[in-house]
């Protein structure tokens, strides 16, 4: 797989442009591809002046009828899995699709490739040798007949686990899914207390809240009495910065490492492999097609779109996503700042929903947690939580 990652580093336009062919094509017959002409459309150019940028306000209805049990609307296979998210439109949740491919191809991948570029990494790992834990939400039925259910994309993600990834995880798969999350965490503590982890795989805010249930239970100071071989923690979700000194206070084993990932319910995208903190390899080949808008054009319908030989280090750009989970031309709501070209390495800056530009001063929530983590430091204080 490196060889690979390798290939996508130095022929990035080319592996996306095979992917733009190859969701094109597999599309042109649904219910979307007819609507937008996909059997005429060649060119990333005529893709872009023919669909409109899509919120999940405008994918809803396709959306809600597929979780009815209607097929080949957005995608042409089977759509049974709605990974459920708050969001920033106006309703409380969102569900987005997971098809089959977005599982396999996208964030299985993901999973696969993050401990890929670890082990590459860090030959002498023993992450083998015990288990990863992972906190997971919970999900339920929308028709047992045909299996379908929404939930929190860890919920799907652990429901459909490849027998090699299930061996090695903890808890068991029906503690990982309960509902009833105070019931969780205390059975959480009871069983993977007296496991040999020797990874951790979450939401930074989250995983905090289990590792103090934990010590609290064992009436100690510190993870590395409970899980001497504990080597790394695999986080995304949110920033890690300001949960950082909490981590490194609990968990003091001098070689522990942390890697961040970047993936939400519309894909994974990124994979931290350098030393550098925030700084995330842009992975090119999960049947992903990316665009790139720049600042003036976020709310235009059909914005100048900027493809990656045509970005610049440093600016910040909201992502739009193609998808093979049946999201077109996806506004997901994230911006971004590219760190490097060839290979592109981004870093994730905030939300477009959380910025303000009013007079000329561009600030985005980057910028408040960079300032929050200053603050900390300067006047010795902790960050325990924020909003």
């Amino acid at each position: 797989r490196m060889h690979q990652i390798d290939l996508f580093m130095k022929n990035p336009n080319e592996v996306q442009r095979e992917w733009f062919e190859e969701l094109i094509q597999s599309a042109r017959n649904t219910e979307w591809g007819t609507k937008y002409n996909y059997s005429k459309i060649e060119t990333e150019q005529q893709f872009k002046e023919s669909i409109p940028v899509q919120s999940y306000d405008d994918l809803k209805p396709y959306i809600s009828r597929i979780m009815a049990g209607e097929q080949n609307v957005l995608w042409p296979t089977e759509t049974r899995w709605f990974a459920k998210s708050s969001g920033t439109t106006n309703d409380r949740s969102k569900f987005i699709p997971v098809t089959r491919e977005a599982l396999e191809e996208c964030h299985y991948k993901g999973g696969k490739d993050m401990l890929s570029i670890y082990c590459d990494k860090y030959e002498d790992t023993q992450v083998f040798t015990g288990k990863t834990l992972m906190m997971g939400g919970s999900s339920q039925s929308i028709d047992p007949n045909i299996d379908s259910y929404q939930g929190d994309l860890s919920s799907i993600i652990i429901r459909n686990l490849p027998f090699w990834a299930e061996i090695r995880r903890t808890p068991d798969q029906e503690t990982a899914l309960m509902k009833d999350f105070e019931k969780k965490l205390e059975r959480m503590t009871q069983i993977t207390a007296n496991e040999n982890v020797t990874s951790l795989s979450g939401v930074p805010s989250w995983m905090l809240i289990l590792l103090n249930k934990i010590l609290a239970s064992k009436g100690i100071h510190t993870i590395d009495k409970i899980w001497p071989n504990l080597e790394v923690f695999f986080h995304g979700g949110v920033s890690f910065t300001p949960y950082k000194g909490q981590f490194e206070k609990i968990i003091t084993h001098p070689k522990m490492r942390y890697m961040e990932t970047y993936n939400a319910s519309e894909g994974f995208f990124g994979i931290q492999d350098l030393s550098t903190e925030n700084e995330l390899l842009l992975m090119l080949d999960y049947g992903i097609y990316y665009e790139f808008v720049p600042v003036g054009e976020w709310e235009n319908k059909f914005p100048k779109t900027l493809s990656l030989d045509e970005i610049e280090i440093g600016e910040n750009y909201a992502l739009l996503i193609s998808t093979n989970a049946g999201l077109w031309r996806y506004k997901i709501g994230d911006t971004i700042t590219f760190t490097s070209k060839y290979p592109f390495r981004i870093k994730v800056s905030g939300r477009t929903k959380h910025f303000m530009n009013a007079f000329g001063e561009e600030v985005i929530i980057d910028n408040a947690e960079q300032a929050l983590d200053f603050a900390s430091k300067f006047s010795n204080a902790v960050i325990d939580e924020y909003t």
